[in-house]
């Protein structure tokens, strides 16, 4: 089967309303993207493999399971395990985007973002992943 020449699904987590509405905002009507909002990595866990996205959003910041705690969990579920996941965070500093890799995180999108932006960010960290 001949890989996508480009995203197609987004899962999106984040526990912030509002931040998730102007994402999904930006990432359906500016990118053209089908999106899937969760609230929580839990919540990730619980739909990321029935949905299949071609790129995982994280917050890094969230209560009960952050961002590094889901992107460990999904990595043991075979049908995301080599989903390219990038996180979002205004934690931003060298240090810690390069922890974020370490963590196996394709790129980090620095918040508050810039929802006209956004989409071709994305696409631009998918395909470096997919290089």
């Amino acid at each position: 089967m001949q890989p996508s020449t480009e995203p197609k699904r987004i899962l999106y987590v984040e526990d912030d309303e509002d931040i998730r509405e102007i994402a999904r905002l930006a990432l359906e009507v500016v990118g053209g993207f089908e999106v899937m909002l969760c609230a929580s990595g839990e919540q990730a866990l619980a739909d990321a493999a029935a949905f299949a996205p071609d790129i995982i959003l994280l917050d890094v910041m969230m209560p009960g399971m952050d961002g590094p705690s889901t992107l460990s969990a999904l990595r043991r579920l075979p049908a995301v395990s080599d989903t390219p996941v990038a996180f979002m965070t205004a934690k931003i500093q060298p240090r810690e985007i390069a922890a974020y890799r370490e963590m196996g995180a394709a790129d980090v999108i620095a918040k508050p973002f810039d929802p006209m932006t956004l989409p071709e960010q994305i696409r631009t960290i998918w395909q470096k992943a997919m290089a």
